[in-house]
C-alpha cells in the first residue's frame, strides 16, 4: 500500500465549493504514477520504461464530499496481477477527520512500446510487486 497526501485547491473544487468530481480520479492516478515510482520504475520517460501502462477503466464510488482546503490521504495498492493488465484499488480519506471519501479501482493494460498492443507485464515489476503485495502470488 502506497499513500500520498493532497491539499485541495480552489482550482479543483467546483461552483458548489467542493472537489470536483474527475478530480478524484486525477489525485487517484498521482497517487498511483508515485507508487510506480516509489517501485524505482521510470514511466515518465520512454527511453526508460519497458512498455507503456495505459488506464482501461476507472471505477470510483463517491461517499463524501470534501471541500477547498481538506487535506485528503489517498491510499494505492495493487490488489489484481493478470498476465498483461493489473488492478489498483483506492481509497481517498479527509485526513483530519478520517472521513472516507471515496473508495474505487483502476485497470491498467501494460502494452508493447512499438506495437501498442497489450504485453506481459514485465517480469522484474511483477515480481517486485509481488514481493510487496505477498497476495498478489
Amino acid at each position: 500500500m502506497h499513500s500520498e497526501t493532497i491539499k485541495v485547491r480552489f482550482r479543483d473544487t467546483d461552483a458548489q465549493g467542493h472537489l470536483y468530481f474527475a478530480n478524484y480520479l486525477v489525485y487517484a492516478d498521482e497517487a498511483s504514477g508515485a507508487l510506480m515510482s516509489s517501485l524505482g520504475f521510470n514511466w515518465i520517460d520512454p527511453a526508460q520504461a519497458p512498455c507503456f501502462v495505459f488506464t482501461a477503466n476507472i471505477n470510483c464510488d463517491y461517499l463524501h464530499e470534501c471541500r477547498m482546503d481538506d487535506i485528503v490521504r489517498v491510499d494505492v495498492g495493487y490488489q489484481r496481477l493478470g498476465n498483461s493488465s493489473a488492478t489498483l484499488g483506492f481509497d481517498m480519506h479527509e485526513q483530519r477527520s478520517g472521513t472516507r471519501l471515496v473508495r474505487g479501482t483502476i485497470t491498467q493494460v501494460f502494452v508493447d512500446k512499438t506495437s501498442r498492443r497489450p504485453c506481459a507485464i514485465p517480469e522484474e515489476l511483477r515480481q517486485h510487486l509481488v514481493t510487496v503485495s505477498p497476495a498478489l502470488a
